[in-house]
């Protein structure tokens, strides 16, 4: 997917500690768009806007953002082999900003000396299950995502996409 014509293209860039606020307010309403309905709803209920605002500044060194016009329009998070999360703000989706973070990903993974990359996507959400399939992705099937909480884990049925990466 390239950027929409007319568009500016994304700079990448890795995150610094003042994008922080930007990336949790993206991730709070990107996770909310794909994992609201389905989800436990235990997971919906330790998800505020409070706890990315707590998570994102945690996560900064994981962190690749892209910018459009100096603004944070999205990021990619990338542990080990793992593509843990890829969320672009409602204003920039459709332009290309995620293809081009999913890619950075997978370069990132490969640079670590991996040779595949693995990512959960939540059951109902069609819409990222698509974008991945259309990137190369392939859908190894169900599984069970332990997603952290403060009283433990929460066990979230998931796909697991996988795509090589090394050469």
């Amino acid at each position: 997917m390239a950027v929409t014509e007319g568009a500016a293209a994304p700079r990448l860039r890795a995150a610094r500690a003042g994008d922080a606020a930007a990336i949790a307010r993206i991730w709070h309403e990107g996770w909310s768009d794909g994992h609201h309905g389905n989800v436990p709803a235990a997971l919906i209920a330790v998800r505020t806007p409070e706890s990315f605002l707590l998570r994102a500044p945690r996560r900064v060194d994981d962190t690749v953002v892209a910018t459009v016009g100096g603004v944070v329009a999205g990021f990619v998070m990338v542990v080990d082999d793992e593509v843990e999360q890829v969320y672009v703000s409602r204003d920039h989706r459709g332009t290309g900003v995620a293809a081009e973070l999913l890619a950075e990903a997978e370069r990132l993974v490969a640079a670590k000396g991996h040779r595949r990359a693995w990512l959960a996507v939540v059951n109902g959400n069609a819409r990222a299950r698509r974008f991945y399939e259309r990137n190369g992705w392939r859908d190894e099937g169900l599984f069970e995502y332990l997603a952290a909480s403060d009283s433990g884990p929460i066990h979230v049925p998931c796909h697991r996409y996988v795509k090589p990466v090394g050469g």
